[in-house]
């Protein structure tokens, strides 16, 4: 086959390099389902795989991206028909596994959805992991009973970031009435945009509980941030509230007391998108193209190409990102 460009992270004794290469059949693990690479995605994981933070990899030489969507060349394993268009996130990819940034991926074909029909290849992207892990807090939620209609918000915390965006503007369509916090106070405008009601600045919520119940506040979270933040809501949600936990931008660590288990009966579920089942991303995924505005996603979106891809590392770290950015790997499909 002609060769194909790949965002190439090789590993050296201080941090990972970077490099767009070229690469051949012979430099990919050959897997059955073999796929030419519309759109991929940038995840706050993505940029902790280039610069070699958290020991995602293991094995290098290494293409990152952790979702892309693409158009079957083959499959050996009958499972899809070329000319099909998959999605495929999750399941290690990107971190165990050769992932997006390159203009083909050879797959196993149990990590791959068909594309619904109702989204378009770019939007698919556009919601990507991010838009996954939002749909599947809600999910997640509304199995504690945390519904809408109620008169006290669902706040959303990291909420100008891409799993934060999603989320807002996915619970203000199913008719929650959000809040959404975050640390920029000039994106107040666009999180309005997407359907928050009202405005939390990020340092409200940062420092930790004061006492182990503080004054109950929230119905119930979607929370990408962790950490220190975490414990301040979790002390602050209402009785038998939930609070979704979806990320660690904020850390992975976090100390509370637990008065609000005991006295309020608040619950903290879980969001694995990583390892979610088929049968979950498919509810999923359906979801979202019955729920999401084509325009407000459009509107979320930063459209960039492999040579951007280091840079744009740097800025989703350091909580510079709007959004959700896509990384366009073949102008032809």
């Amino acid at each position: 086959m002609p060769s194909v460009r790949a965002l190439v992270v090789r590993e050296s004794s201080d941090q990972p390099t970077l490099a767009i290469e070229e690469l051949d059949n012979s430099d990919f693990v050959q897997r059955p389902l073999r796929v030419r690479v519309g759109y991929s995605t940038l995840n706050y994981k993505d940029g902790m795989v280039m610069k070699g933070i958290g020991r995602l990899v293991r094995s290098y030489p290494h293409v990152p991206g952790v979702d892309l969507v693409g158009e079957v060349v083959s499959d050996t394993s009958g499972t899809f028909t070329p000319g099909d268009w998959i999605i495929a996130t999750g399941f290690r990819i990107g971190e165990l596994y050769w992932g997006g940034y390159s203009e083909e991926a050879w797959l196993d074909p149990s990590w791959a959805l068909k594309l619904p029909t109702t989204i378009p290849p770019r939007r698919a992207m556009g919601i990507g992991t991010a838009g996954l892990s939002a749909m599947l807090a809600i999910m997640g939620l509304e199995t504690m009973n945390v519904l809408p209609g109620s008169e006290d918000p669902l706040l959303v915390t990291g909420a100008a970031g891409g799993v934060g965006s999603i989320a807002t503007a996915l619970a203000h369509k199913l008719g929650y009435l959000v809040a959404a916090s975050t640390g920029r106070a000039t994106e107040a405008e666009y999180l309005k945009h997407l359907g928050a009601s009202f405005i939390v600045a990020r340092s409200d919520l940062d420092t930790g509980p004061e006492r182990p119940l503080e004054s109950e506040r929230w119905l119930g979270c979607i929370d990408s941030v962790g950490g220190q933040t975490l414990a301040r809501v979790l002390a602050q949600t209402k009785s038998a509230g939930a609070i979704a936990a979806v990320g660690l931008a904020g850390g992975a660590n976090f100390t509370s007391s637990v008065m609000p288990f005991l006295l309020r009966g608040v619950s903290i579920v879980g969001i694995d998108s990583v390892n979610a089942p088929l049968s979950a991303r498919e509810t999923a995924w359906q979801r979202i193209g019955e729920l999401l505005d084509a325009e407000l996603l459009d509107s979320m979106i930063t459209e960039i190409g492999l040579d951007d891809l280091p840079t744009y590392a740097d800025r989703i770290l350091h909580g510079e990102v709007r959004g959700r950015i896509v990384v366009r790997l073949n102008p032809s499909l």
